[in-house]
């Protein structure tokens, strides 16, 4: 696992390794994504509960539910925030790099010359908060930019595009 220090950011918004953070709107989209799972999660569980409660299962079996529900409302209300403090993106010459994660970190390398298509999407949550995300569609899967300022989005889009029409144009 990382040490805190490498999530540090500096006054230029980079950590000391070079990686970008996110927007400050990226963490109120990832609450506002939270809270929603949350509460039709909370309204599954009141249908259950009801549903089997009507049915005359034993209590005993029911028991579990509401105690799953508090850990998912506790991972729910504290994981933006962790998420949001460990995810980290890069993009070189050569290469993007994506660090992030809750638990686990992931490390994504794609290299620039892999990649087939690019796509710029923005689903209900992120277009309220005017961001959007990153889809890079590489010969050996997807990659993701995600919680990005829309412009920012659109700008690394059109700057990979470039950058591999160049690449394409020295092949021939």
């Amino acid at each position: 696992m990382m040490a805190s220090e490498d999530f540090a950011i500096g006054e230029d918004g980079l950590t000391k390794d070079g990686y970008r953070a996110l927007e400050k709107r990226a963490r109120a989209a990832m609450y506002v994504r939270s809270a929603i799972i949350l509460a039709v999660s909370l309204v599954i569980c009141g249908i259950l509960l009801i549903f089997y409660g009507e049915t005359g299962w034993d209590r005993i079996f029911l028991m579990p539910v509401p105690a799953v529900m508090i850990i998912l409302a506790a991972y729910l209300l504290i994981s933006p925030a962790i998420y949001y403090a460990r995810y980290r993106y890069r993009i070189e010459e050569d290469r993007i790099d994506v660090r992030r994660g809750i638990i686990f970190i992931r490390h994504e390398i794609v290299p620039v010359e892999r990649i087939h298509q690019i796509e710029v999407f923005r689903g209900p949550i992120n277009n309220l908060f005017g961001l959007a995300d990153v889809t890079i569609t590489t010969a050996g899967g997807l990659a993701h930019i995600r919680h990005l300022e829309r412009g920012v989005a659109e700008d690394i889009a059109d700057s990979l595009n470039d950058h591999i029409n160049k690449i394409l144009k020295e092949r021939d």
